[in-house]
Parts: C-alpha cells; structure tokens; sequence
C-alpha cells in the first residue's frame, strides 16, 4: 500500500517539479517505509510515491518503477492478488522479470496488453503510468474504489493524487469550495463522487481510466456492476457451497504477503465469516483485534472475543475509555482530508492503530452489507415502497403532515405496547429518530426518493433551508435510474455499491487504516463474489426482512449460530452524549451565533435552533450537528492554513 502523486504540466513545469516533494511528503502516512521521485523534463511530467512495502520488501520493489527501456514508469498503490497468476502468463509471452513485486508485473502487463490489462487484475488499485513515447499519462482506478485517486486538470495541465492534501501541494488547485459538493456532503454527510469539495477537482470514479496527452483527458468506465440475472434452479446447499468456494479464494488470495496479516474482529457476521475462513486457509493461529466501549449499546467486543475464542485465534481487544474515542476527534480533519462525518470513523481508527502494533496488513469484513443485503433499511424501504404506492398521493401529503404536528412522546406511547409482537426490524430503539425520519419520508414519491430521504442527514429542504440551495441530483439518482426494471432489493444494493460503498465505507476504512500505515484488505468485495451474487435469488439475500441469508448459513458451517444472530449493531460511538458533554465547548465554539455569521454559508438561526434543541434534551440532532462540525473542524484545518 501506498500514496501516489504526479503532474502533467503544459507550462511552467518548475514549478511543479518544486511542488511535487511536498504532495509526496503529504502522503507520509500511507507510507513510511520508502519514497521516490521520477521527471521527464522534456515532456512536463513528474511521478512521486510513498511506500508501505509489503510485497517484495527489497529495493527491487523500489518506485516509481521504469521498463527497461525507459518508456514506461508506473507509480501503484495497492495489491493485486492474482500477480503471479499474470506474471506466469507474460512469462510465457517471452516477458522477464527483475523484481518479485506486484508492481512490475502490472506495468509490464500494460506494455503488453494496454489498458485492457486492468480487467486482468484482481485486487484494489490506483495508478498512474507515463508512457514517454506516445506522451500519454494513464491513470485507472479499481472495480469498487478501494483505493482512492484525485485528478484536477486546467489549462496548466493535470496533478493527481491519493489524498486531496497532495493537490493542495499545487498552488492554485484547491482554491475553491464547490457549492454542490457542500449541499451534497450536507445531505449525505460525504462528498459523492465525481465531485471533491474542491471546485475543479475530481475523483476518479471505480472501474473507471483516464488518459492525458497534454491537450485531452478522456475517461472511460471499464468496469461495470454485473446485472442480476437470479438462477430460479440454484438450490440452497449449491448456493452455499459455491459462496463458501469462492469466499475461501477471496480471503486465501489476500492473504498473500511479505509481512505480517491479521483480522479485524467485531464478532458480526461478516468480520466472523472473513476470519472463520483465514483460519481454515492459514493453517494456524491468526491474530485478531478489537475494540470495546463501556457505554451500554455500543460494545461488541464481548461477541467479538466468543467468536475468537471458538476459533482459537490469537485474540487481542483494548477497551477504549472516552478519554481515548475523544482525543480522535481533533485529528479527524487530517485524516480525513475532505469534509466526512460518518462517527464510526473514530472506532476504525482506534482499532486499526491496534492491529497495526502487529500487522502490517489486515482483513476485514467491510462491504458485507453492501454485497449480501445486510442493512435493515433495504427491507424496511422496500416494503414501505410497495405500500406507499398503493396509497394515493394527497393522501400520503396529508398523513405527512398531520405526522409533523403529532409529538414523538404521543407516538411513542402508542408504538411500545405493540412492539413485542412486530419483526425484529420494526424493534427500534431510538423511536423519536425513526419516527422523524418515518415523517419526513412517508410523503415521498417512488423508490429512489424514498431512500435519499431515509440516509440524508440533512434532507433537500433543510439543505435549502441551512444553505439558501437545494443539494443537487447526484449518483444515486443515476444509480436508480440504470435499474427501473429491477425488483426493489437490487436496486437499493445498486445504489449503494454505486455510492455509499465507495465513498463513505472504503473512504472511511481507507484513510482511518493508512493514517497508521495498516493495510486493510476486503474479501467479501472480490468481484467473483459480485459475479455470484447476481445470479442469487433474493430469497437468498433477504428472506421476510432478514438479510444475509446465504452469508449466515455458510457462517454457520464454522461458527455456532447462537454466537452471531443478534440484532445488528453498528460500529458506532456516543456522539449525541459526547456533544451534550464533553464536546459541548467545541460544539459551541464551532456552532457559535458568531462564527457562523461571519463565514457566510449557512443561515445562523437553522444552526442556532439544532444546536440549542439537541442541547436541551428536547431533540435528537446528533448526526446533522456532527456533520456541521466536522465541517467547520475541516475548514479551520484546510482552509484557513
């Protein structure tokens, strides 16, 4: 794993040769163990790298790395698995080899077979590579987005990177906020891609390359979602045993390293499925890691250390004190270089710094959700989709409205007599939440609004409300688009995996890892498993509001059920406590009538009337108030400095 940064300059080329060591030295943290510059003066273009060796610790593996010939330099971060696989096969092409890194197998990949190349590849990736002969730079990213690519191209020519700090090395890049990535980081507490939070900078989408000659960037998809086609004649035990299959390749073909690999255990589903089957593929004792939290609601650390004990691996969880999940919180706009307020990002930082006083690399469970239907939501909206398009539209309007002025204490008392006898999806706990969110969506029209509205943050009209400007139509609403004739499930998973999954949970994994220099691998994201899971029936993703049908039967091949079915819980911390106690003085000092008057971007009254209702008990507004100070904690890190 690495960082990876560059130019293409079309004028003033030292100018940004002088600016490309501090982008390098920006990316430290991503790695620690080797770094490298590479220009061709004559053609305006300088490469640069930091390395986290683990493949080929020796200077072999050195970058950025040239062809023999010198027509090719390649800076990569990432790993791909299969390597040796493709290796062995340009070897039978006449091709050699100086190294044993992954890294020369796929730059001399794309000598021989161009960008075609990447569908050849598994693994996660972003990389650039110069070709000196046609003056062509090439940059691609992989399937999913585990690894993150920025690109900003103007007259002056092209800078990309692996964090936005590193194009913040480039005077002139990052000077400006755009106005639509704000509304939509607002509205869904992350900055969807293609866009940044910076005018005139965008990230490379997954599955997608683009290709400058000095003059044109083009960028192309070259790697699409598969479409479902469910095989109604797949049995059950089929099912199970080619999930098993092809899950044990995934986590055998990750575990393949030069340095020490561990697992990250939460004791759900999808982690104990990743570590159930590293155990089987090790051939011995694999060292897990956890975290634990006092606070009641937030702790699985007890589910964690049963599961590692009925494996028999090598267990370590460090409870965390508040003290410890607060002192985070001032580091959250370094590490997450672009405004990103999804709490949950404390405790995977917490738990990758344990992991990484072990390992180098570890496995996780991520994307589970996202691949096997995991998330109450799906089902919850799906079947609140197919009545509310039975129920007339005036209808709806007037139910939402007569919701609006009934309290939440009313509703309260009248839901909890019933709630013994409801499906365990219905069972919520935080009611006053959910019957807001229930408000403010049952008047919505159609699937896709439906659910923007139930994972906004900030809904379209608090976005106007907050900013003067409604958040624009985004990916999701393209996600939902490409998918009109499918059923309700596969279209919110499409979605997601289009959105949610890139660019808020392997965003959040990706930089909370690389802030210690951990290397987190994700299994259940291997793009075999997709091709599987869009041949599955839906019965066996969800099946009467529960998901992961088919991931907890092979779960249970290894692990005792009564060890995983529980409720689901999230990987999150207290911040409606923490912003009532011991974040009340930055929250305040943030948030404050003042400040935001004289910044300008929000109205003072909307930020004064959430600040003082959630203080006061009266309302719930912990993740909208998270998201604003997230964002002024960013600003006062990148913008003023």
């Amino acid at each position: 794993m690495c960082g990876i940064a560059g130019f293409f300059a079309r004028k003033n080329f030292d100018r940004f040769r002088d600016c490309l060591p501090r982008a390098v030295e920006s990316l430290a943290h991503r790695g620690p163990d080797d770094s490298g510059l590479f220009f061709d003066e004559a053609a305006g273009v300088g490469l640069g790298q930091r390395r986290l060796a683990v493949i080929d610790l020796s200077p072999a593996g050195h970058q950025p790395m040239l062809t023999e010939d010198g027509r090719f330099a390649i800076v990569y971060n990432g790993e791909t698995y299969n390597f040796r696989e493709v290796r062995a096969g340009l070897e039978k092409r006449g091709e050699s080899f100086f190294s044993g890194s992954d890294t020369e197998v796929i730059l001399k990949a794309f000598r021989f077979w161009g960008p075609e190349c990447l569908s050849r590849f598994s693994g996660m990736f972003a990389l650039a590579i110069w070709d000196a002969e046609n003056r062509r730079l090439f940059l691609a990213r992989d399937r999913m987005g585990k690894k993150p690519l920025y690109y900003a191209f103007s007259e002056n020519g092209l800078v990309f990177g692996s964090e936005l700090k590193a194009l913040m090395a480039f005077p002139g890049v990052c000077d400006g906020i755009d106005s639509d990535a704000l509304g939509l980081y607002l509205h869904y507490q992350y900055v969807p891609g293609p866009l940044s939070i910076f005018s005139g900078v965008k990230k490379l989408l997954p599955g997608h390359f683009a290709v400058y000659d000095g003059e044109t960037l083009e960028v192309e998809q070259w790697y699409r979602l598969p479409t479902p086609a469910p095989d109604a004649s797949l049995s059950a035990s089929d099912a199970e045993d080619e999930l098993d299959r092809l899950a044990t390749a995934a986590v055998s073909d990750r575990l393949v390293s030069d340095v020490p690999v561990g697992a990250l255990l939460s004791g759900g589903i999808d982690s104990s499925l990743v570590t159930a089957l590293m155990a089987k593929a090790a051939g011995g004792r694999v060292k897990t890691f956890s975290i634990g939290f006092s606070e009641k609601g937030f702790d699985e650390a007890p589910y964690a250390r049963a599961v590692a004990d009925h494996l028999g691996t090598d267990h370590t969880c460090l409870y965390v004190s508040p003290e410890d999940a607060l002192s985070v919180v001032p580091r959250l706009p370094e590490i997450y270089d672009e405004p990103f307020a999804d709490s949950s990002g404390i405790p995977t930082f917490l738990v990758s710094h344990l992991a990484k006083s072990s390992v180098t690399v570890a496995l996780s469970g991520d994307g589970g959700d996202e691949q096997f239907g995991g998330y109450v939501r799906y089902a919850t909206v799906a079947d609140l989709a197919r009545v509310l398009a039975r129920v007339p539209a005036p209808v709806r309007l007037s139910a939402a409205f007569a919701m609006r002025h009934f309290p939440a204490s009313w509703a309260k008392a009248a839901y909890l007599p019933w709630r013994p006898y409801l499906p365990q999806r219905f069972k919520v706990e935080n009611f006053p939440d959910k019957w807001d969110k229930l408000v403010k969506v049952i008047g919505q029209k159609g699937l896709s609004e439906l659910y923007r509205m139930t994972v906004a943050v900030f809904t379209p009209p608090e976005v106007a409300a907050l900013t003067g400007k409604p958040p624009i139509a985004g990916v999701y609403e393209e996600a939902f688009s490409e998918t009109t004739s499918w059923p309700a499930l596969l279209r919110l998973l499409h979605a997601d995996r289009r959105t949610y999954l890139p660019d808020a949970m392997l965003t959040k994994v990706d930089r909370a890892s690389m802030a210690v220099a951990l290397e987190v691998r994700v299994p259940l994201l291997d793009h075999r498993i997709f091709g599987f899971t869009a041949k599955l029936p839906e019965k066996f993703l969800m099946n009467n509001g529960v998901g992961k049908i088919l991931a907890r039967r092979v779960l249970a091949r290894y692990v005792p059920q009564e060890l995983f079915e529980r409720p689901k819980m999230g990987f999150g911390v207290p911040v409606g406590a923490w912003l009532k106690n011991e974040l009340k003085p930055l929250l305040l000092d943030h948030l404050s009538d003042e400040r935001i008057r004289r910044e300008g971007l929000f109205d003072p009254s909307f930020v004064s009337r959430l600040v003082s209702s959630h203080l006061d008990g009266s309302e719930n507004h912990a993740h909208r108030l998270w998201a604003l100070l997230m964002w002024e904690m960013w600003r006062d890190r990148w913008l003023k400095s």
